[in-house]
C-alpha cells in the first residue's frame, strides 16, 4: 500500500483557496429580464423547424419592449384624461386601438380578451 502525502507533484496543480472576510457575501448576478423565452415559444408554434439567432432575438426583444412602453404610456394618458386613478383593461384596449393599425389592432384585442378570460377562469 502506497502512502499519499499532502504535497502536490509536478503533474497535479495545487488549488489555492481564497479566503473572504466574514462580512462579505457571494456576489449575485443582476437579473436581466427579457421576452426571449416567450418569443421562442411563439416561433416554435408557428415554424417548428426554424431557429433564431441571438442578434435577431435582441431585435425582437427591443421591439416588444418598445411596443409595451408605447401602449403603457398611451393607456396612462387615457387614465389621466378621464380623471381616474386605476389603469384597467379598458384603457389598455383603447391604447391598442389607437396605436396599432386596423387588422393588427383587432387581432391584438381578441388575443388580449382570450388571455384575460383564461386568467379569470383559473
Amino acid at each position: 500500500m502506497v502512502k499519499k502525502t499532502g504535497t502536490a507533484t509536478k503533474t497535479t496543480p495545487t488549488i489555492k483557496k481564497t479566503v473572504k472576510p466574514k462580512g462579505e457575501k457571494k456576489r449575485r448576478r443582476t437579473r436581466h429580464e427579457t421576452f426571449s423565452i416567450y418569443i421562442y415559444k411563439v416561433l416554435k408554434q408557428i415554424h417548428n423547424d426554424t431557429g433564431i439567432s441571438k442578434k435577431s432575438m435582441d431585435i425582437m426583444n427591443s421591439f416588444i419592449n418598445d411596443a409595451f412602453e408605447k401602449i403603457a404610456l398611451e393607456a396612462s394618458k387615457l387614465v389621466r384624461c378621464n380623471k381616474r386613478h386605476t389603469l384597467s383593461a379598458r384603457e389598455v384596449q383603447s391604447a391598442v386601438k389607437l396605436l396599432l393599425p386596423g387588422e393588427l389592432a383587432k387581432h391584438a384585442i381578441v388575443e388580449g380578451c382570450k388571455a384575460l378570460n383564461k386568467i379569470n377562469s383559473a
